[in-house]
């Protein structure tokens, strides 16, 4: 595989899940070295990354300013720079039509998915800007594209960050720093996916069964490829993002999603 991220370090939020593992998986295939961030789970993808490049682990609340800044600051100091950001943490929450979906659960999702990567973009592009560039990729989903049924927080939380990437990509051009974002769409087998059925189909909606393999078909049946993503479809695109091949390309969302 072609090294294109040799001598770079990229800074994975979320790098205890599925898709920041895997992720980071294929940037530190293609060279790069890694700063896993996550609030748990961080010992297995510190495991398996270890085997391929160098890569440190950083646990860390993104909800809280205070701890993203002194964790991009260990980062820096442990590295020296930080080239790119995989600005992915986030959350589903809850499952529930907007007039009884619990505004406990909305606050939180906002506070992770939005807020969380607020403080991570805000710290992180400081950085970039003192060293006179890097590249920014930021995870949306096509929930906030089209609207998910009974996921108000996690839909509102990801139509914003499909702004807030905008937003940034025009305010950090004149340093150097592009910012894109990607949409994954339906992504499976596992624990995303089979929670995403079984909560929908306990909802309780017009637009979906109460049984969970009839919703899981339903969902299937949205798709116009008529399958869902599988996790191992998404890196591709990020290091595609990060790489010199996208060097024109900021304040684009793509999406990953198996259809228009």
């Amino acid at each position: 595989m072609d090294q294109r991220f040799n001598g770079k370090l990229c800074i994975v939020t979320g790098g205890g899940g599925e898709i920041g593992l895997a992720t980071a998986k294929r940037l530190a295939e293609e060279g790069a070295a890694i700063a896993l961030i996550d609030v748990k789970g961080l010992e297995r993808s510190q495991e398996q990354l270890e085997k391929i490049t160098k890569v440190n682990s950083y646990v860390c609340d993104v909800s809280r300013y205070p701890e993203v800044e002194a964790t991009v600051d260990s980062v820096l100091k442990d590295f020296g720079h930080v080239d790119m950001l995989f600005n992915n943490a986030g959350i589903q929450g809850a499952f529930a039509p907007i007039h009884i979906y619990p505004v406990e659960d909305f606050h939180s999702v906002i506070e992770i998915n939005l807020v969380g990567a607020f403080h991570v973009l805000r710290a992180v592009s400081a950085v970039m800007v003192a060293q006179g560039g890097g590249v920014i990729v930021n995870t949306a989903s096509m929930a906030g594209v089209a609207g998910p049924v009974n996921m108000a927080a996690y839909g509102a939380s990801k139509w914003a960050i499909v702004g807030m990437t905008k937003t940034a990509a025009k305010d950090l051009a004149p340093y150097n720093i592009r910012v894109n974002s990607i949409a994954p769409g339906f992504m499976g087998p596992g624990f995303m996916w089979d929670r995403q059925v079984d909560l929908q189909a306990q909802a309780g909606s017009q637009y979906y069964a109460a049984d969970r393999d009839i919703v899981a078909q339903q969902m299937i049946g949205e798709v116009p490829m008529r399958r869902y993503g599988t996790i191992e479809e998404i890196p591709g695109t990020v290091a595609y993002l990060m790489s010199d091949d996208s060097s024109y390309s900021t304040g684009i969302n793509i999406q990953i999603s198996g259809g228009i």
